[in-house]
């Protein structure tokens, strides 16, 4: 991860990108984040090694950030269009617009990993799978998460819970504190924060 990077830092990249996006230098729709920068920092110094691949959402500019992509190259993918698909093969970070999509390829990643660490036995390479609190309750996230757990796939699951789906509550959704059934121990994480950005764009956050 980038070490050096500081909530500050996060945060006046997210602030970049919503002025671009406010002088219409960018057409295609943004989710910035807000809110949990230092989480994510301690998490990604804590969790995530240089080799390991980080899988997460379309609120991913953070991710890159602090898996290693460099400011400009990350705002020129941006200003191109693919801000909720942002993906850095090279520099083991994918996403995916599709909500809980990057759960199965972190399972298809991890199956893979399995095997070469079935032919080393020193390696240590993982696969970190960021998904929001909605999204790990649904269907497609509990199976990729049950069958990495059973098959002892290299997998950390990170639920990051702000406590909504869009403007849905997720606690009253699914009735009281959310759980995720199934998992091993040590295989997945949950932390809570507030969303100090609109769910998706800039200006005023309206709930109906």
């Amino acid at each position: 991860m980038d070490a050096d990077l500081t909530p500050e830092d996060l945060i006046a990249f997210e602030d970049e990108v919503a002025c671009r996006f406010l002088r219409k230098e960018i057409k295609a729709p943004v989710h910035l984040s807000g809110g949990n920068e230092t989480q994510l920092i301690e998490l990604f110094r804590n969790h995530v090694g240089p080799d390991d691949w980080v899988l997460t959402t379309w609120r991913s500019h953070y991710h890159c950030l602090l898996k290693g992509v460099p400011a400009e190259e990350l705002v020129e993918e941006i200003i191109a269009g693919r801000s909720i698909s942002l993906c850095f093969p090279g520099r083991r970070i994918l996403s995916s617009a599709i909500v809980a999509g990057c759960a199965p390829i972190a399972v298809g990643l991890g199956l893979g990993l399995l095997k070469e660490r079935a032919g080393d036995p020193e390696l240590k390479t993982k696969v970190v799978c960021f998904l929001g609190d909605m999204a790990a309750e649904t269907g497609l996230a509990y199976e990729s998460m049950k069958y990495s757990a059973q098959h002892g796939l290299p997998v950390l699951w990170v639920v990051e819970d702000n406590n909504l789906s869009a403007g849905t509550d997720t606690r009253s959704t699914w009735g009281g504190k959310v759980k995720t059934l199934g998992m091993s121990p040590g295989s997945l994480l949950r932390y809570e924060y507030q969303l100090t950005r609109p769910h998706v764009g800039v200006g005023q956050w309206v709930t109906f």
